[in-house]
């Protein structure tokens, strides 16, 4: 079977809907078909299909400043032709300076031509604030409505209602404006009935979320499930996924992830947020046809945009750049970088304008801290990137095995009902405990903000044998008093609960991020190593460790710095991410002094993490997709050559191909109806086997159809040439048709012996469909990346069936 798909869909083929068009050769006897067929128009795109409309052409190596440029789609689930796309753009700015010199009108079309990308990211920075903006201030209101309401403004969130307010505390902002559901009923007194009426308002409004959520993405938007970014990933290294990044998408992931954080789940918008911004990306590109109709310039947008959306997820345009460049971008030239930079730059600056969390920054968690560290604290630093390096390979582990099992078994065909479950069972366990119960956010921002001189909340809760002096020492600093204690408990039980169930709630039908979840898990476990360091310094100031920097009782360790430090490490160990990470990261806090510890926690972390699994979980979601995704971070340390990959193999069918002067227009529409691969190689005959190019099936199909309605002559019979002259007598048998034009006369080609490093390096770096396999020039078959894909799955002991698509 496999020998049957030789050239299958691997080789995804543009969808053409005109020809281009040229002078006619020099020997009007011949019937060119290139030049008899460039007027028919198709650069629409069916309504509602989100399918991008591609401009081609039907030789791209044709030199030939004649040759007219098409339109063309690739087929769902292939791969685009990276150097086919970017060739046609060549060819296309090559035309538009030379018109820019005839007229004014061609000047200033090609002036809008040259600023369209800066103007497209522009677009695309202002919408992806806007969206962000959104999706902040109604899953800040939507979360707080599980616990209560703000009767006098019922569109205001529990801290915009306490505001003006003067008896609000501190620790939770409560406030007499804003009412529990308890209260709302006319219940006042705090006893075990309006306990239990909260706690049951409290799971109805999370499965009510859910199951709106659920149902919107099952019914509108099958697509807008998920993180995202392993999608956006495959999308940027050359994948066609139609509809992943079209309008009914975006509106709908935009509403269900409030939904989904708003529900309570282990997970987090800032993941789903950077498929949001992809999805703006794809829309505004359809503006501007230098980018809209070619798949290889679009990508250079998505890459903006991505930048965009983890600068309005975090706040850190700059980290935003680094993670487009180094966790998903495939093709990242300088250009990219710095229209990247700018989209993040716009849409930080639009989402800090809409200010949705009131407190003048772009995330809910921004801290400042004033105290240093010191040398004695990398050591509990390189510790938590342990721990974040241990639970990165945990979580990584048994989600996929989760995912699996989901896949292969019944549970796959009832998502609605798993979300329920899971979203009954989350909001059952995080009730009884008020870290689990607040948004993930928010609990993040308590373990990063360090205690205040009136901070009365559990975590502050010191019995400092001194009044805190103002003037220079904002923190109380002392024993633990019993709120730490409590607390401490409190935290170490929502580690627990947290970290198993954000494996069950990743991959769920519903928008899901892991960003916060793991940061939470990070900075969980910091706070509470913090917590133990702080008390021993101040238990044993004599120690060797503390002596110099604690000497004098004065206070030397800040558990939200750890709790920070925590929550890199432990994204790190779950995502790989290593430079982007840190620059994030620092970005949130502002203190360049903090970067030290940050960096060795997030390094030790990875390399904990790479010792039990190389790939990061969006990797592993990759590959469990069956994505045929070649990542650049991999090495290929085996000795196969590519005559091991290529096809057919001992046993399988000829290699099915086309003689350049020898077969028939009928042999031709035979050969196209009998076999269904994606392209054919043209041979001078099939004794020699000597290449000559390589022709499209869409390409050839198209040809001679148009050849049988516009051209006079044209039998079945008729002699088909991809040859420049016909050799023998013209005036002899029907006439002859030419598809010169149509033949890539030069197909990448290899040897049987080229080692496969050199082969995947190929693939990779210059994103290759296909690619000839020849022997002193005889052509011998074929390796498509799926081949390659499959054949290092085989070599890591994985399994190669696994790797579905083209």
């Amino acid at each position: 079977m496999e020998s049957k798909k030789l050239l299958e869909a691997d080789m995804s083929t543009p969808k053409y809907e005109s020809m281009n068009g040229g002078l006619p050769d020099d020997d009007d006897e011949l019937l060119d078909i290139a030049t008899e067929i460039a007027t028919e128009t198709a650069s629409t795109t069916s309504a509602g299909s989100n399918q991008p409309v591609l401009e081609s052409s039907t030789n791209i190596l044709d030199s030939s400043e004649e040759t007219m440029l098409e339109f063309g789609q690739y087929d769902d689930f292939h791969t685009i032709d990276w150097v086919r796309d970017i060739s046609r753009d060549r060819l296309r700015h090559k035309q538009i300076s030379r018109k820019s010199k005839e007229s004014c009108w061609d000047l200033i079309k090609g002036t809008h031509d040259a600023w369209s990308g800066w103007l497209c990211v522009l677009f695309v920075g202002m919408a992806a604030g806007l969206f962000a903006g959104i999706v902040d201030i109604g899953a800040s209101w939507m979360s707080d409505l599980k616990e209560g309401i703000c009767p006098e403004a019922f569109w205001l969130n529990k801290e915009q209602c306490c505001w003006g307010s003067n008896d609000t505390t501190f620790d939770d902002r409560s406030c007499s404006q804003w009412l529990t559901w308890s209260q709302l009923f006319g219940i006042h007194t705090e006893n075990a009935g309006t306990y239990i009426l909260d706690y049951i308002i409290y799971v109805l409004w999370a499965l009510s979320f859910s199951m709106i959520a659920v149902f919107l993405v099952r019914t509108l938007a099958p697509y807008a499930c998920g993180s995202g970014i392993p999608e956006i990933k495959t999308i940027l290294s050359g994948f066609i996924i139609r509809g992943y990044l079209g309008k009914w998408t975006l509106i709908i992931k935009s509403v269900c992830m409030m939904l989904a954080v708003s529900a309570g789940l282990s997970l987090g918008k800032e993941g789903p947020l950077v498929h949001v911004a992809c999805c703006i990306g794809n829309f505004f590109s359809y503006l501007f046809p230098k980018y809209g109709r070619n798949e290889a310039k679009k990508r250079e947008i998505l890459s903006a945009a991505s930048a965009a959306g983890v600068s309005v997820a975090f706040g850190a345009p700059i980290g935003g750049v680094l993670f487009s460049l180094e966790e998903v971008s495939y093709y990242f030239p300088l250009k990219t970088m710095w229209r990247s930079f700018f989209c993040a730059l716009v849409a930080a600056f639009i989402l800090r304008s809409i200010n949705p969390f009131g407190n003048s920054h772009l995330v809910k968690f921004y801290v400042e801290y004033n105290t240093p560290w010191f040398f004695f604290e990398l050591l509990p630093f390189i510790l938590l990137g342990v721990f974040g390096g241990l639970y990165g390979a945990f979580f990584n582990k048994f989600n996929l095995k989760w995912c699996r099992f989901r896949k292969k078994s019944r549970m796959g065909l009832f998502p609605i009902a798993e979300v329920m479950i899971v979203t009954f069972v989350t909001a059952l366990l995080a009730f009884p405990n008020p870290y689990t119960r607040e948004n993930t956010s928010v609990l993040i921002q308590r373990l990063f903000k360090d205690c205040g001189p009136v901070d009365d909340s559990d975590l502050c809760d010191y019995n400092a044998t001194y009044a805190p002096n103002l003037n220079n020492r904002r923190n109380p600093y002392g024993e633990a008093g019993t709120g730490v204690q409590n607390a401490m408990w409190q935290l170490f039980l929502a580690l627990i609960l947290k970290g198993i169930l954000t494996i069950f709630t990743f991959g769920m039908k519903v928008p899901a991020g892991l960003f916060i979840p793991s940061m939470a898990v990070g900075a969980i476990a910091g706070r509470l190593i913090g917590t133990g360091v702080e008390q021993l310094a101040y238990n044993f100031p004599d120690w060797i460790l503390f002596d110099e920097a604690c000497a004098g009782g004065q206070r030397c360790v800040t558990p939200g710095l750890y709790a920070m430090v925590g929550a890199a490490a432990a994204l790190g160990g779950v995502t790989r991410m290593t430079v982007s990470l840190v620059v994030i990261m620092f970005e949130l806090t502002g203190g360049l002094q903090y970067i030290i510890p940050i960096m060795a926690a997030v390094m030790t972390s990875k390399w904990v993490g790479d010792a039990f699994g190389k790939e990061g979980i969006y990797d592993a979601h990759i590959h469990l997709n069956g994505y045929p995704f070649l990542d650049a971070k991999e090495e290929f340390k085996h000795t196969t050559i590519a005559a091991d990959i290529m096809r057919p193999r001992r046993g399988d069918p000829p290699l099915v191909v086309i003689e350049q002067d020898n077969m028939t227009v009928e042999e031709l529409e035979t050969l196209l109806q009998e076999e269904d691969y994606n392209g054919f190689p043209v041979v001078v005959s099939k004794e020699t086997q000597l290449l000559v190019g390589f022709v499209l099936r869409r390409d050839l199909s198209h040809a001679l159809d148009e050849a049988r309605k516009a051209q006079d002559g044209v039998v079945s019979n008729s002699r088909v040439y991809f040859t420049t002259h016909v050799p023998g007598p013209l005036d002899v048998g029907p006439k002859p048709l030419k598809l010169k034009k149509m033949l890539d006369q030069s197909p990448f080609t290899i040897t049987d012996q080229t080692p496969m490093e050199v082969v995947i390096d190929m693939f990779r770096k210059l994103g290759l469909r296909q690619c000839l396999v020849t022997h002193k020039g005889r052509l011998l078959g074929i390796a498509t990346r799926k081949d390659v894909r499959k054949h290092v799955a085989t070599l890591a002991n994985q399994d190669p069936v696994s790797v579905q698509f083209h």
